[in-house]
């Protein structure tokens, strides 16, 4: 038997059709800036109607994905899930009484960020004290390259990750703006924080510095600073704040973790 023989007989070895279609289904949903619809689905993977319409049954009567209107959107299970990981958990409840605390001083809300591929993904946020913030919603994502979060967990990493990473990046950067991204990331790893005007909210500051295990970026703690009337807190100060409770998070992650 020749080499790709052998190669075709593993890769059949290895290969659930029935669960790669469902797999397929939730990796392009899970994409889509819309609901889509089965004729969408089907046209998109370039399957029949016939292969996938009970799949797209078992994945919504299980609760991976939900109708809306006319088409298909992911719920929040499968992130659900992945909270329960033990290294996240371990983030979370570190993170969520430091995060309360600079809510209340700062009267601006935060959020913590993690790395969901090309994107980032908000695992936990805290309300502003105040009556007036700007918070995002558990679950939110936004490609990496477009947040004071994703600059942060991206400067924070070694050469070799950060090459692996881009390969995820969605769609693909030009040469010019990711020798720009990578320029910010790399002054946010010697300042220690990213502070930028949100590239999705206009009037909208990101105060954005790493949670850190070791000398690498786990997460990111961002606060989304408004300027209000009356501001309890300057921006200088609030990112001061902000990166003080990133260390601390970081240095309660270290005393805690034993693989650091």
């Amino acid at each position: 038997m020749g080499a790709s023989s052998k190669a075709d007989v593993e890769e059949q070895r290895y290969r659930a059709p029935a669960l790669e279609k469902g797999l397929d289904i939730l990796e392009l949903i899970s994409k889509a800036t819309e609901p889509m619809s089965i004729g969408m689905i089907t046209q998109a993977l370039d399957r029949s109607t016939g292969e996938l319409f009970r799949m797209i049954q078992v994945l919504e009567y299980r609760g991976f994905i939900e109708q809306v209107g006319n088409g298909y959107l992911p719920t929040a299970r499968l992130f659900a899930l992945g909270m329960q990981q033990a290294p996240v958990k371990s983030i979370l409840e570190v993170a969520l009484p430091v995060m309360r605390e600079l809510a209340e001083d700062a009267e601006q809300s935060c959020h913590l960020a993690l790395r969901a591929d090309g994107d980032i993904v908000v695992a936990a946020r805290m309300e502003s004290a105040s009556l007036i913030g700007f918070s995002v919603r558990i679950g939110y994502r936004q490609p990496l390259m477009l947040t004071g979060s994703g600059t942060v967990l991206y400067a924070f990493q070694t050469p070799a990750t950060r090459l692996r990473w881009e390969e995820a990046f969605e769609p693909r950067p030009s040469a010019d703006r990711l020798a720009a991204f990578r320029a910010r990331a790399d002054r946010a790893q010697a300042n220690g924080y990213d502070e930028h005007s949100s590239d999705i909210v206009p009037g909208i500051v990101d105060l954005a510095a790493p949670v850190l295990r070791g000398e690498i970026a786990a997460a990111a703690l961002t606060m989304p600073f408004v300027r209000k009337i009356p501001l309890k807190v300057e921006q200088g100060h609030a990112l001061q704040l902000v990166r003080d409770a990133a260390a601390r998070i970081s240095a309660e992650l270290a005393s805690s973790d034993v693989r650091v």
